[in-house]
């Protein structure tokens, strides 16, 4: 039934007889929306026996007010009103409505055909039945041209490829209708066949206009007309000028600004940026100048392009890239207190801390009952969270606890500094949890500092004027402010409090629990902002500033009384007493005048100096960390084209195995006739074979171990010409090291089990050194090779920027007191450009610029030179300095060849000053050249030669006696007269030498500068943050497994143990020599450095606990207040170390059989044989006896196959 149209309703029923009668008493019932409508019903039957009856319920109009086409309508017949007839299950009628959903001609002309809809033109047009139409002409049977009510997006990109979404209505009955015939400003758009909706809207997705033009949108339907939009859509070329900033961390979080024009064209939802593969996701609050979005994570560092997706649409950036930079990292953070009402500055300290865009201090208020467990990690990922972006401070709450937040500056790539927030009261027994966040990172503080953070009541301070604060405080000049309060220093040192008397500083010299002291200004300064004061107020202020905390404590008037109110009887006094004192004076000052005149002088003049250099020790210190960085900056950018100059694995061993030689001593034939060659090599086999005896070769050593006559050094070389013949079976090597340990640790334990491992007077000590070195060489390479190979440059930069004494060896810039030039020597920095004139190219050469000093040797200055000239070329491939000359070259014909010794040298008495280059006037940006030398050098065959070491000339002595000097004349023996050559003057050296130790700063300079290197290095060996090595771990669990056995509980004895085997026996070993590593020439003066650090890293390892006073070394005192810190270190990582999981014996022959496989090129496998059988030859006779007294031995016939072996090798007559 439709809606609004009289209709009757006819139903069958079935003995309904008794109904007939009694008109008016039946009724149909229609339930509809929940209400009963209710019209009369006629009942008809049929005659009997027919039982059908005929029930027409009386015209009605029905409607409904649900927004939908149909509504099933219950239906019933009752009888007088309360007696319901039987009806069949689900009998209905279904009422339609065609104006809903039809709001148009099209849509109408679109409904199902039974309902017989029409579109019914008039006053007020709609979609009725035929029947509700009034008149016949006023049904429409063509519908109006089609009407656009919207189009979206209005705009979109020349490239085309935009989805526009066009509403309205009468756009076309099918899809086929509109087919084609869509365009948007003149440019086709093809309509997506899916997602067109009858008549009311379609999408089409924009073709290319080329240009940039705008027109209306325009559908046009075949047989109907056309329909065109109100709005023009534009064609727009959108344009990326440039983002800021440029770059951030890998972990993402950096809120990127895109600079450009037109960039909303589109859909928002359809622009997307990407940073090279990545998504940056957009931020609210868009314009069509500047889009700003969130960089996601990226996998690893990487320079990659930007660009905007517009739909299909890409803009690319032209001009510059986003880098993606190493993660920040935060490596401590201090103090570790704060007051309350915050504001106290917090400085962290890191690396790559500059990229962070929005570095936040969070502070966590939590019970301590539910105080988080601790781990070790030192970041994590930020979870999704309300943002702070309400000013530069904020605070909420999450999971219950509310935290607060502050805004953080960065000062540097290495320093962040941030204000604690205000807390505005702590819970009974409360924990804070201190983070920063670095935009995508959080960083806890407790992982950062040992001490928890902690927050402390407020301070409070009394007035200047406890009894009446308004009154002035009358300050006499010259006498201090005394301020008492509480809880003054709990949170606050004295440095940071800021105390001011108006504009003025008073500077705070003492800051206790309940009292400050202050140094007022001379002179009573004006009031803070006195031009805007009143005359009434024009005393200045005494404030105090804590942090957040900010005290006025009075107004403050300066005392300035006149003579004439001091009385006259008091002047005359004063003046008579004065007189008296007077005149006493200058009697004892012409008594002790001459004596006390020159000491006072000398005193001033080195209090003068101290006070210099005291002051000027921390300015040097960081001009020097800033000159070394910018150094390395430049040193990195080197080695991403050279690398990192490692030796390959067969040098690297060779070093460790047999240290002091140049080369290794089985680089040599085997030294026997050719006619016995095949004997003897096939003697040396059989040795193999009987090396692989486990028996044998535990009686072996230990017979040898037992002669007088095998000494500790014999000892080393045994053990390294077993691990040369063994090197390709490292699981047997591993478990010939258990044993031999187990044994050692035996013998320890009857002893003093603290000395074992102590030093290499064993066998197996020496096999234990090679066999870490053997494991840890890919840890080497891949973890501790950069910091490492970093702070050796940076030791040689520092060296070679300051004097270095060529016969004393002593330097300016050392860590060694020893090796401290303790004079004031005059010098000034040069860049020479440097030409090679050796080999077929020398015509051609380039030159280079080198740094040198004036005072440098003709010798120190060409290796400076060969070190540019030849860099990134190994040292093997260098030429001998001592074949080559300097040539200092001016104009077409000037050269000169300059030499530390000639015949213009200056010679005084006995001794002969070496020439530099301030002895020949060598300008800076002089051109000088290495040319082939003219006289000929005997070099000494006989000397052996240790890499990288240098040897000063202390010994030279001419035939005549006459010694050579250089920067510093020993002062043996009387000086004759001559000219200044220092900074100072002569009776002023003098005394500089009588006080050397003025000297010493330069050792804080120094270790300042290097501070951060040595940090690093000692961080990777042991950061537990990235897998230990497994040969670690593995041969830790032994040693603990040791000590059980033998019944060793004392932790100290078990961590001497663990530091003799790997600190001491490799670290320091590769800390001392980095030339075992990498392929560099080192000299005494960075030895001398080296082994501090090495010997500052042997401190934190011990647990002796190092009493310091004024008699103890410089070397320990330098790092005596780091030392506690690296010794938690240690701690720690032999904790964890501990605690991970076990390392099992199949993993570790596993890794042991990988290492025999990739490092299994021949070492001089043969040659060592050979030279292990020369001891068996020594021994000989003491080996038979030891392996006849054995049964096992015996049985296995070990004795019978050395006798054969010693006929192959040595054709020795035996009893086979």
């Amino acid at each position: 039934m439709p809606v609004h149209v009289e209709r009757e309703i006819r139903l069958l029923g079935r003995n309904l007889h008794l109904f007939q009668d009694g008109p008016g008493e039946n009724e149909c019932v229609m339930e509809l929306e929940g209400l009963e409508v209710v019209v009369e019903a006629r009942v008809e039957c049929e005659p009997p026996p027919d039982s059908q009856c005929h029930v027409t319920c009386q015209q009605h109009q029905l409607s409904y007010e649900a927004l939908q086409p149909e509504l099933r309508v219950g239906l019933f017949l009752r009888r007088a009103g309360r007696l319901r007839v039987d009806s069949a299950e689900g009998l209905h009628v279904v009422l339609y409505d065609c104006s809903v959903g039809h709001g148009d001609c099209s849509r109408c002309q679109t409904a199902m055909p039974q309902y017989g809809c029409v579109w019914c033109e008039g006053e007020r047009p709609r979609c009725v039945t035929r029947e509700a139409c009034g008149e016949a002409e006023a049904v429409a049977t063509q519908c109006p041209a089609p009407l656009i009510h919207s189009v979206e997006p209005l705009t979109g990109p020349v490239d085309g490829g935009t989805r526009v979404t066009i509403r309205g209505s009468n756009l076309g009955q099918h899809v086929q209708d509109v087919l084609g015939m869509v365009t948007v400003a003149g440019v086709p758009c093809a309509v997506v066949a899916q997602e067109y909706e009858v008549s009311s809207s379609l999408v089409c997705i924009t073709g290319a206009s080329g240009e940039e033009v705008a027109g209306a949108a325009a559908v046009e339907v075949l047989g109907r007309g056309r329909g065109v939009s109100e709005h023009d859509f534009a064609y727009q070329d959108p344009k990326v000028h440039s983002i800021f900033p440029t770059r951030g961390p890998r972990a993402g979080g950096t809120h990127l600004t895109l600079n450009g024009s037109k960039l909303l064209t589109g859909r928002l939802e359809d622009i997307r940026v990407v940073v090279g593969d990545q998504p940056c996701h957009l931020l609210p609050g868009q314009q069509s100048e500047q889009l700003r979005c969130e960089t996601s994570p990226c996998p690893a560092p990487a320079t990659l392009p930007v660009a905007v997706w517009f739909g299909a649409t890409e803009r690319r950036l032209q001009r510059g890239q986003f880098k993606y930079t190493f993660d920040p990292n935060i490596t401590s953070a201090g103090p570790t207190k704060s007051f309350l009402s915050g504001g106290r500055e917090i400085s962290v300290r890191g690396q790559n801390l500059d990229v962070v865009q929005t570095p936040r201090i969070r502070v966590t208020v939590v019970s301590r009952m539910l105080q988080p467990s601790q781990g070790l990690g030192r970041r994590r990922r930020v979870v999704p969270e309300t943002a702070c972006s309400l000013g530069p401070s904020c605070s909420s709450q999450h999971a219950g606890h509310p935290w607060f937040e502050e805004l953080c500056h960065v000062n540097s790539s290495q320093l962040i500094t941030c204000r604690t927030p205000a807390l505005p009261g702590l819970p009974e027994d409360p924990w804070v949890r201190v983070e920063f966040i670095l935009d995508n990172l959080i960083f806890d503080f407790a992982t950062l500092n040992p001490t928890p953070f902690s927050y402390e009541a407020d301070p409070t301070l009394q007035p200047l004027n406890p009894e009446d604060p308004t009154m002035p405080f009358r300050h006499k000049p010259g006498s201090v402010f005394s301020v008492e309060g509480e809880n003054l220093d709990l949170a606050m040192s004295k440095e940071e409090v800021v105390a001011m008397i108006g504009d003025g500083p008073c500077v705070v010299k003492t800051l206790t629990r309940h009292h400050l002291y202050c140094e007022p200004p001379v002179e009573q300064p004006l009031p803070q902002h006195h031009a805007l004061r009143e005359a009434l107020d024009s005393l200045p202020e005494f404030t105090v500033q804590m942090g957040n905390l900010r005290f006025s404590l009075g107004h403050v008037q300066y005392d300035g009384e006149s003579p004439g109110a001091f009385p006259v009887a008091a002047q005359v006094g004063l003046g008579v007493g004065t007189s008296l004192l007077a005149l006493g004076v200058i009697i004892i000052v012409l008594m002790y005048r001459r004596k006390s005149k020159q000491a006072l002088r000398d005193y001033k003049k080195v209090q003068i100096q101290l006070e210099n250099l005291e002051s000027s020790v921390r300015d040097r210190c960081k001009k020097e960390f800033t000159d070394l960085m910018t150094e390395m900056t430049d040193l990195t950018s080197d080695l991403l084209g050279s690398g990192i100059p490692f030796l390959d694995y067969k040098v690297y061993a060779e070093r460790i195995f047999f240290p002091g030689h140049r080369e290794s001593p089985l680089h040599r034939d085997l030294g026997v006739p050719e006619s016995r060659r095949p004997t003897v090599e096939q003697g040396l086999g059989q040795l193999s074979n009987l090396l692989n005896s486990k028996l044998f070769l535990t009686k072996f050593i230990h017979t040898l171990e037992s002669q007088r006559t095998f000494s500790a050094r014999d000892r080393a070389y045994v053990a390294s010409l077993l691990t040369v013949a063994l090197h390709g079976k490292l699981e047997y090597f591993t478990d010939i090291l258990r044993t031999l340990l187990s044994d050692l640790v035996a013998q320890y334990v009857a002893k003093n089990p603290k000395l074992m491992l102590r030093r290499t007077e064993t066998v197996v000590e020496k096999l234990l050194t090679n066999w870490m070195s053997i494991c840890l060489y890919t840890f080497v390479r891949d973890s501790v090779g950069e910091p490492l190979y970093m702070l050796f440059r940076g030791i040689k930069h520092q060296v070679d920027k300051g004097p270095v004494d060529s016969v004393t060896g002593k330097a300016k810039y050392t860590l060694n007191d020893n090796r401290l030039l303790r004079e004031d020597v005059e010098y000034r920095p040069l860049t020479l450009n440097a030409l090679l004139a050796v080999g077929p190219e020398a015509g051609e050469a380039q030159g280079v610029p080198v740094k040198v000093l004036d005072c440098d040797t003709i010798s120190q200055a060409k290796e400076k030179m060969l070190d540019q000239l030849y860099k990134g070329v190994s040292l093997t491939q260098r030429p001998d300095p001592r074949t080559l000359d300097v040539e200092w070259r001016s104009g077409v014909a000037g050269h000169l060849i300059l030499s530390d010794e000639d015949v213009t040298s200056e010679v005084q008495g006995l001794w002969r000053r070496l020439n530099t280059l301030q002895h020949y006037k060598v300008p800076d940006g002089a051109t000088v050249a290495l040319v082939p030398c003219l006289t000929k050098h005997v070099l000494r065959e006989n000397q052996d030669y240790v890499p990288g070491e240098r040897t000063p000339m202390l010994e030279d002595v001419d035939e005549g006696g006459i010694r050579p000097w250089h920067l510093v004349k020993p002062s043996d023996e009387p000086e004759p007269p001559r000219p200044r050559r220092g900074s100072l003057r002569g009776g002023e050296r003098e005394r500089a030498k009588a006080i050397p130790e003025i000297y010493l700063t330069r050792l804080l300079s120094m270790k300042g500068t290097l501070q951060k290197f040595v940090d690093d290095l000692f961080q990777v060996i042991l950061s537990t943050s990235r897998p230990v090595p497994l040969a670690v771990k593995y041969f830790f669990d032994l040693l603990d497994e040791q000590a059980q056995q033998h019944g060793i509980s004392d932790q100290d004895t078990i961590h001497i143990w663990k530091t003799n085997s790997l600190p001491l026996r490799f670290w320091i070993n590769i800390i001392k020599n980095p030339q075992f590593v990498f392929d560099v020439q080192t000299s005494d003066n960075m030895d001398a450095v080296l082994l501090v650090i090495a010997q500052t890293f042997m401190d934190a390892c011990t647990l002796a606990d190092h009493k310091l006073g004024r008699d103890s070394p410089i070397n320990k005192l330098l790092y005596a207040r780091d030392i506690p810190r690296y010794k938690q270190m240690v701690e720690r990582y032999y904790a964890d170390i501990r605690q991970a999981v076990p390392a099992s014996d199949q993993e570790m022959n596993s890794v042991l059989a990988e290492l025999s496989w990739n490092y299994s090129g021949d070492l001089g496998a043969r040659v060592a044989l050979h030279e292990l059988y020369k001891y068996i030859n020594k021994y000989y006779d003491q080996i038979i006896t030891a392996l006849e007294e054995d049964g096992t031995a015996q049985k296995m016939q070990l004795g019978y196959r050395l006798q054969q072996i010693a006929a192959a090798v040595e054709n020795k007559v035996t009893d086979l």
